[in-house]
């Protein structure tokens, strides 16, 4: 059996922070506000993961009131989704995600988000697909203020006779 997920995160540029993505700290001359690091990568993708289970949204299992959340690595929230997900039977089979940001650049940084993001879901490399793109001076991502992330997640049970 098969369960298809998709999300979408967004963040804002704000100053004092700094840019994680994929578990990569970005150096830049802004940041992203948030509850957590606002690594809106792994929050799309844990997000994914939890619609594909019908299990809700993230705020809903790491809500931005409660102090637990407050700075927390969001490789670390994308690793309890997969224990959720793993608890249900389930294993990934592919992510297909996009990050939109005007700067900094992140092709230098995808192949290490690749890596971090596939040994938290404890999957083949090869089943993990990054991409990013500029907002063109469109909209809040062009004009620069935020980021953007979207994620489709595709699962497959691990034992089709669960």
């Amino acid at each position: 059996m098969y369960r298809i997920g998709q999300s979408t995160d967004i963040h804002r540029f704000c100053e004092g922070r700094f840019i994680t993505l994929g578990g990569v700290r970005i150096d830049a001359e802004f940041g992203l506000e948030a509850h957590s690091d606002g690594d809106a990568l792994c929050h799309a993708i844990a997000e994914s993961i939890l619609g594909a289970l019908a299990l809700k949204d993230l705020g809903t299992h790491f809500p931005d009131t409660s102090d637990e959340n407050k700075g927390r690595s969001s490789l670390e929230i994308l690793g309890e989704v997969v224990k959720m997900m793993k608890d249900k039977g389930y294993e990934i089979q592919n992510i297909d995600s996009l990050i939109l940001i005007e700067q900094p650049k992140m092709a230098p940084h995808i192949d290490q988000m690749s890596e971090n993001i596939q040994r938290v879901l404890d999957t083949d490399i090869q089943n993990i697909s990054i991409k990013a793109t500029r907002g063109e001076k469109i909209g809040f991502v062009g004009r620069g203020e935020g980021v953007v992330a979207q994620c489709v997640t595709l699962l497959r049970r691990r034992n089709e006779n669960e």
